[in-house]
């Protein structure tokens, strides 16, 4: 099982993991990505909008597919939304399993869908006063298309 979790604040990803390890014996490897606020020149802060139900109904659809693939992997997907500062974490992968190539792969998997169907709407602030949103980049879509 995958679990998921959208949330506005912070997150402790060793005490997630902790949480996700404890008490199981049967694994023999954990990975844990944590993607965060890149501060790129003059970036102050970076906005995710998402509707909730849609949101979650397109992570838990990646999660059920990453169990298919990988039996036995189990894990955490927390994403933040709002408004976000440079440093701040954005998002946070545990996957567990019993070998670590299938925790490494899920991870990957994991997070190449995230970037590329989880609908999240980013919106980037510049120290200029200007804002844009976030367009598509055709390599994190190169970087999914290898599950296909």
């Amino acid at each position: 099982m995958i679990a998921i979790r959208l949330q506005p604040g912070p997150f402790d990803a060793a005490a997630e993991q902790a949480a996700l390890l404890a008490g199981r014996t049967d694994l023999g490897a954990a990975v844990a990505f944590t993607g965060l606020v890149r501060a790129d020149d003059g970036l102050i802060a970076l906005t995710l909008e998402h509707y909730p139900a849609m949101t979650l109904a397109q992570m838990q659809a990646i999660a059920h597919e990453a169990a298919a693939r990988w039996p036995g992997v189990v894990g955490c997907i927390i994403h933040r939304h709002g408004r976000l500062l440079p440093g701040e974490a954005i998002v946070l992968v545990i996957t567990a399993s019993p070998h670590r190539a299938d925790a490494f792969a899920a991870a990957q998997f994991l997070m190449d869908w995230l970037k590329t169907q989880a609908p999240f709407w980013k919106r980037e602030e510049w120290a200029d006063g200007s804002s844009r949103w976030v367009e598509a980049k055709a390599s994190d879509n190169d970087a999914a298309a290898r599950w296909a």
